[in-house]
């Protein structure tokens, strides 16, 4: 699979083999960004199951990293790519230094934080 140079040069070499179906996606559409596809030719090119890649291309146009039309899809703008981009490499770095947060904590802290509501 290509990968575009940004992420060969500011990904550590562990999680260059791990990489998630809809980075798999993005990386496939990037390196051919002149293009479009079917779903069953991404699924072909990127080694992700026919039957998973519909729930991904669908989850990558909801956050308009896709575009689609008719039977074809293509990457999104390459404004929001590039915003996406930014924010995953943001987030990664402070979970690198800071470890990652742990959900529940944080709701418990939010049901138990009062109101400031000027009404009470």
């Amino acid at each position: 699979m290509v990968i575009d140079i940004d992420t060969f040069e500011e990904t550590p070499e562990p999680e260059l083999g791990d990489l998630s179906n809809p980075e798999r996606v993005l990386q496939f559409l990037l390196s051919n960004d002149d293009k479009a596809f079917k779903a069953a030719e991404i699924a072909d090119e990127t080694g992700i199951p026919s039957n998973s890649i519909a729930t991904v291309l669908g989850r990558l146009e909801d956050r308009g990293l896709v575009r689609h039309k008719a039977a074809y899809w293509a990457i999104g703008e390459p404004e929001r790519i590039a915003s996406f981009g930014q924010y995953r490499r943001v987030t990664e770095r402070l979970n690198e230094r800071f470890g990652t947060e742990d959900r529940e904590a944080w709701q418990e802290h939010a049901a138990g934080t009062p109101s400031t509501d000027e009404d009470e």
